[in-house]
């Protein structure tokens, strides 16, 4: 039966129009229906620590978390994600009014953008961005305003001049991830000293992106931006269990900022999921505790991936932009006689029976991502030893 409104108007709101199907889900689609390895959508295939699942169980059989939760999260995950802030960095933050748990980072994100953006904000984004970056900001009535990463030599890199450039009066925040997805970049220090100096200077608030920030490589370091110099007051951080943990399913995230920050976040929040994964809380709280040799050992595992699947793609002719963090790496295909990622990609099933991701749908300068590639690696040795040698054969002569 066709469904008949009184108005020609479309059913989705404008703000989100521009956003269909994400690229994600068609490409999974493709890798189910054609048999491929699926190195697209970055989630591990396999379980983080059996004694972090086996809390999970015996919250669920104790009873803890079956009902709603506390609406900022269980006071056990709040406390031990500020004594995780403290021990790494040495950042102190009230676990009663300064972290706030989240249903993943995407909420994270959401609820942060909605809570601080009024319609007309600026928002400055590294690009190429995370997806959901462009449509919470659209969501929340902001106008995003992206400054690229581009290549430089075997990795990207953040221009700071144009940075700078793009910010006017009408900036409200600025939207850093590092480590950054897609690219694998790192920020220097010298890097998010002057992303600082700039925030001060310009009284900009910074939303932080750190989900990756247990997976960084070589001599990169991870550093907080909240850290530096005038910014724990103006900085709401993002982090997330998914990544560093490998249970990407559980959806616990967090944030943490001053009171006034994540009082605003909450106040959005409440109203998304109001609260979510009570169980998977109590878990990741005992994870957060885990010994330093648990991510060391995390680090190395996901190092020695990149490093395999690099020298597959290397050896199949692309030009591999070696990431110094997240467990992506980026291509550029032009070696290879191509130019059109999503082209290249939606093709890439049936020619080497692998799955990748365009980076291009991380770019509103869709041409200055087109030649880009992402590699996911946070898969077992022998899926992406398999991978390699299927791009080896569809294209190396």
């Amino acid at each position: 039966m066709t469904c008949m409104t009184s108005s020609a108007r479309p059913f989705l709101n404008r703000r989100l129009a521009e956003f269909g199907t994400t690229i994600f889900a068609e490409m999974s689609a493709l890798a189910v229906s054609t048999g491929s390895i699926n190195l697209g959508q970055g989630f591990p295939d396999t379980d983080g620590p059996e004694e972090i699942r086996e809390a999970a169980v015996r919250a669920l059989r104790a009873g803890h978390g079956n009902q709603y939760p506390p609406g900022p999260g269980v006071p056990e995950l709040r406390t031990a994600i500020a004594a995780h802030q403290k021990r790494r960095y040495g950042l102190s933050y009230d676990p009663d009014s300064e972290v706030l748990v989240t249903a993943g980072a995407t909420e994270a994100i959401a609820a942060t953008l909605l809570a601080l953006l009024e319609p007309g904000d600026e928002v400055i984004a590294l690009e190429p961005y995370y997806d959901s970056y462009a449509a919470c900001i659209a969501m929340a009535g902001g106008t995003r305003v992206p400054v690229t990463l581009r290549p430089h030599e075997d990795s990207f890199r953040l221009d700071l001049d144009e940075l700078r450039d793009a910010v006017t009066d009408r900036t409200r925040l600025l939207l850093i991830n590092t480590p950054h997805n897609p690219t694998g970049t790192v920020l220097t220090r010298e890097e998010l000293t002057a992303i600082a100096e700039l925030a001060v200077e310009r009284d900009l608030l910074v939303v932080t992106d750190e989900v990756y920030e247990h997976l960084v490589f070589d001599e990169a370091e991870h550093l907080p931006l909240a850290a530096f110099p005038g910014m724990r007051e103006r900085t709401v951080t993002i982090g997330s269990a998914g990544k560093t943990f490998s249970f990407t399913g559980w959806k616990v995230g967090w944030v943490t900022g001053t009171a006034e920050l994540v009082t605003a976040v909450r106040s959005a929040k409440q109203f998304l999921t109001y609260v979510a994964s009570g169980p998977f809380q109590y878990a990741v709280a005992e994870a957060l505790a885990l010994p330093d040799t648990y991510f060391e050992g995390f680090r190395a595992d996901m190092q020695a991936k990149r490093d395999l699947l690099s020298a597959g793609l290397t050896d199949a002719g692309f030009t591999v932009f070696r990431p110094t963090g997240t467990y992506f790496v980026t291509t550029d295909i032009r070696p290879l006689g191509e130019a059109d990622g999503l082209a290249f990609c939606r093709a890439l099933p049936e020619r080497a029976g692998v799955v990748a991701i365009p980076n291009a749908v991380f770019y509103d300068h869709k041409e200055a991502g087109a030649p880009y590639v992402r590699f996911a690696f946070c898969k077992r040795v022998e899926v992406l030893a398999d991978a390699a040698e299927r791009l080896r054969k569809a294209f190396a002569h």
